[in-house]
């Protein structure tokens, strides 16, 4: 021993380690809850903790398992509030329901999960409307560029009527109780390191962007100039590293959360399409809520899509702190480069009106959505 106090690596395999052996002895979710309370060290909580997490348990009349691909700690820098929801379905069912986590990734990631969701093998978790897309195809219209990126405009959507009456039961025939939407910004474009930076469409001939199983985020970087490449999230880093593709299009605060910070070397907010993200519930699992525990569940819901709106901020600039210490250079389009996206795949072109029609019913429905989106709702949140 030298006396020195441990490398920041040194500290990350002791608490790993140690994760491992709470979570051998009192479960893993004693283990998460230790571990993102700050208190993984002291035993004495962990026995309490864990204690109180079983008298809980086995009070409830409801138990709900909801699984997440994030860590717990993950919220200061993506805005995804599962601890809260935790905490506030908990309180407000007066202990009637009972939340276990499983974050993570321990239940599945992206479609994977959002199959498992909609199947009931899971009873609810955090998807992106992207990977959701495929399973409730009418929240893909989300996805059509320059109508609702902005985060505001986001927010003045999903808390909409137009949303809500129409959006919802649609979304609840296809299996899924949506519980809240809520958003990590906008989606950016960021270029691997010692690839260009990516300012305009034309910046974007032949770049090789990877996209998720969503036919309108591939349509956008064709109409930009791209080759749009479908890959799995999970095999998104390694794609990049690789030369399998140039360049991706998440939020900055996924970015940061899923390790790309050091192998990326700029991030262009174009503004495009929100990373948008949703809290469902299998909808049986909904369904046989008494009325009372329904409320409940939809009271806390509610409250958690304001702490996760709220978040947004905070988040974007630890997720900026990390990105820019591994030598990320960041660029903001000038009104002249927005306006060349707008131009170039903007929602005002035609090439839009067939995916309109098919998700939104017609070109005048879909103007009613926008109209929502441009109508200030409840909820008012930071925008870049």
């Amino acid at each position: 021993m030298t006396g020195k106090l441990p490398t920041i690596r040194a500290r990350a395999e002791l608490d790993r380690r140690r994760f491992l052996q709470v979570s051998g002895r009192y479960g893993f979710a004693s283990a998460v809850l230790a571990a993102s309370g700050g208190f993984l060290w002291d035993d004495q909580a962990i026995a309490q903790t864990t204690a109180e997490e079983a008298a809980k348990e086995a009070a409830a009349k409801v138990k709900m398992q909801f699984a997440t691909e994030y860590k717990l700690e993950d919220f200061v820098k993506y805005p995804v509030m599962q601890g809260r929801f935790k905490e506030n379905a908990e309180a407000a069912s007066k202990g009637e329901i009972f939340v276990k986590l499983f974050p993570a990734g321990q239940l599945g990631i992206g479609g994977e999960l959002a199959k498992k969701i909609q199947s009931g093998t899971v009873n609810g978790g955090a998807v992106s409307l992207s990977n959701f897309s495929p399973f409730t195809p009418i929240v893909d219209m989300i996805n059509i560029p320059y109508w609702c990126g902005e985060n505001q405009r986001y927010a003045n959507l999903v808390t909409s009527a137009a949303w809500n009456d129409e959006i919802t039961p649609k979304v609840m025939a296809k299996g899924y109780r949506p519980m809240f939407y809520y958003t990590v910004d906008p989606r950016t474009i960021a270029s691997r390191k010692g690839f260009k930076a990516i300012k305009t469409p034309a910046d974007m001939e032949g770049v090789k962007m990877r996209v998720p199983p969503s036919a309108i985020l591939q349509q956008i970087y064709k109409l930009a100039g791209a080759n749009p490449t479908v890959v799995a999230w999970g095999e998104t880093a390694s794609a990049i590293k690789q030369g399998v593709a140039d360049a991706l299009d998440p939020s900055l605060a996924a970015l940061a959360t899923f390790g790309f910070h050091d192998i990326l070397g700029n991030v262009t907010f174009v503004k495009t399409v929100s990373d948008a993200q949703m809290f469902a519930a299998n909808a049986d699992w909904y369904k046989a809520l008494s009325d009372a525990q329904r409320k409940a569940f939809d009271d806390a819901c509610a409250k958690t899509q304001v702490e996760s709106f709220a978040q947004i901020e905070s988040a974007r600039k630890t997720s900026m702190d990390i990105m820019k210490s591994n030598g990320c250079a960041f660029h903001q389009l000038t009104t002249d480069e927005y306006k060349l996206w707008v131009d170039a795949c903007g929602e005002q072109r035609k090439e839009w009106d067939e995916f309109k029609i098919k998700l939104a019913g017609s070109l005048d429905s879909f103007e009613k959505y926008k109209k929502a989106a441009n109508t200030k709702g409840p909820i008012t949140v930071a925008d870049l």
